[in-house]
């Protein structure tokens, strides 16, 4: 497809969707309430548990703060794919977009795409309230290493989220899948705690996901100030599950589609 028009058909979606969330300016304030009484929640967990317990060599709070904003980001921008093939189906236009001239694939990544604007968002607000209003150090950051960690770790959720579009072609269970999904990562990708607590064979486990690579490597590069050198095997085993992730979904979502216009399924919710 012409980069050109492809670039232009991203514009028009994003305008689209910015319009609609200027439409809804109340829903935006209560966002950040909530996300505010969340941050809170955590803050407070965090003193209940006592400043002597630091993970990974860093305060609880700061811990608890990086991790679960990542893993909200990648949850919610896996889910936006989900959505958007679920939405076509609700409101009947799948089959019609699936007979355009552009690929379903892409289509399916045009629709996901400006969402991811509003999760990079919401990722920032977080961060950004939880940091400032709580005052919380940060002695060292290493932008480098946390902006690299996050372009891999984003690359991953936009892997993850066309297979779970795809899941939605082929089974129309897919959001029952990815809260399945979500809440095993959740468990074992040390959003909470860190992976050190769990038993050793669970610890095998975990390093087999790639959100417990993201989460590490952006606490280490935010919190402890580790360098791009210092997490270079990280970060190679990030590139190396977006490079096979990645083609792999879209072969898997292509095949699906293809497979639910034959039997007529495409529609099916």
């Amino acid at each position: 497809m012409n980069l050109v028009r492809l670039a232009d058909k991203i514009l028009v979606i994003a305008r689209r969707d910015l319009l609609t969330a200027m439409r809804y300016r109340a829903g935006f304030w209560s966002h950040v309430i909530a996300t505010l009484v969340e941050i809170t929640g955590f803050y407070f967990l965090a003193r209940a548990v006592g400043p002597n317990y630091r993970p990974d060599g860093v305060s609880y709070f700061p811990f608890l703060l990086v991790g679960t904003s990542l893993y909200g980001f990648l949850l919610m921008g896996t889910n936006a794919f989900l959505d958007s093939v679920r939405e076509a189906q609700w409101n009947g236009t799948m089959e019609v977009l699936m007979t355009t001239s552009t690929p379903g694939p892409v289509i399916v990544l045009l629709t996901a795409v400006s969402a991811y604007g509003g999760r990079i968002f919401d990722l920032l607000l977080y961060l950004g309230l939880g940091f400032l209003l709580f005052r919380v150090p940060l002695p060292h950051p290493h932008v480098a290493a946390a902006l690299v960690v996050f372009i891999l770790s984003l690359l991953l959720a936009v892997g993850f989220g066309i297979g779970a579009a795809a899941l939605q072609v082929a089974t129309q269970k897919g959001s029952g899948l990815l809260w399945l999904f979500g809440s095993v990562v959740w468990l074992m990708s040390g959003t909470m705690f860190p992976v050190s607590v769990l038993p050793p064979w669970v610890q095998r486990i975990s390093w087999l996901i790639p959100l417990t690579y993201s989460v590490e490597g952006l606490r280490a590069a935010l919190l402890r100030g580790a360098s791009l050198g210092d997490l270079s095997k990280l970060i190679s085993v990030l590139a190396v599950y977006a490079a096979v992730l990645i083609p792999a979904s879209l072969y898997l979502l292509s095949a699906t589609l293809r497979h639910a216009r034959l039997r007529g399924t495409l529609s099916f919710y």
